[in-house]
């Protein structure tokens, strides 16, 4: 009896500290400048994982310099929601005269022509104007998607590998079939009510005056 006593009691312990960790986390925010500030572009896609569509991911990003969009992957909006990938998002320009032409094709894609398929939805910036000027700043980059949780693992698990966009697998191997499309985002012209955040406005407090060039 003394055993099972002990165990509830330390059971209660973890759990009683957890609950206060959780409370802190709710109320201390970090002091001053911090690298969590600043990622407010919230967008969301589908993803291509062994063949099948999975998704949409909520991808929350911010520029961090004229050639370079870095974002954190959520599998959805909750707050105790998994971070499953990071993506990052290089301007063409820059992507293309380091990346191998092999290792571009089978690892990379390109923004410009996932945004063609309308499977990506613009949640934040809201307005119109806004999401139609993001749009063409992220259509200037291609991108690398990490995924670091598998899929169905109830933990990481230490392996990582490379995401793709669904519109470069089509390019690739032909269109996806319907009932593999069912976890694709809804169109980007329906956004998330939200406040409106202006691109230029994101660009100017990250000290960006514009994106590095084409391809």
């Amino acid at each position: 009896m003394m055993i099972g006593r002990k165990k509830t009691s330390r059971k209660f312990r973890i759990m009683m500290l957890f609950g206060l960790w959780a409370v802190l986390g709710m109320a201390v925010q970090p002091a001053g400048a911090n690298p969590l500030e600043g990622y407010t572009i919230h967008v969301s896609a589908p993803h291509m994982m062994d063949g099948e569509v999975i998704g949409p991911f909520h991808h929350y990003c911010k520029p961090i310099n004229p050639d370079i969009i870095q974002c954190i992957l959520f599998e959805s909006t909750e707050p105790d929601a998994r971070m499953t990938e990071v993506e990052y998002m290089v301007s063409k320009k820059l992507v293309r005269k380091v990346i191998p032409g092999w290792s571009h094709q089978q690892n990379w894609h390109d923004h410009a022509e996932e945004i063609a398929t309308g499977r990506v939805a613009i949640h934040s910036p809201s307005s119109p104007k806004a999401q139609e000027e993001l749009a063409e700043y992220v259509a200037m980059t291609d991108g690398i998607i990490f995924h670091l949780w598998p899929h169905g693992a109830p933990i990481p698990d230490g392996s990582v590998t490379i995401a793709q966009s669904v519109g470069h697998w089509e390019a690739l191997h032909g269109k996806v079939q319907s009932s593999t499309s069912s976890h694709s985002a809804p169109a980007a012209s329906a956004p998330e009510t939200g406040p409106t955040v202006d691109i230029n406005e994101i660009l100017k407090r990250n000290g960006i005056k514009e994106m590095s060039g084409g391809n």
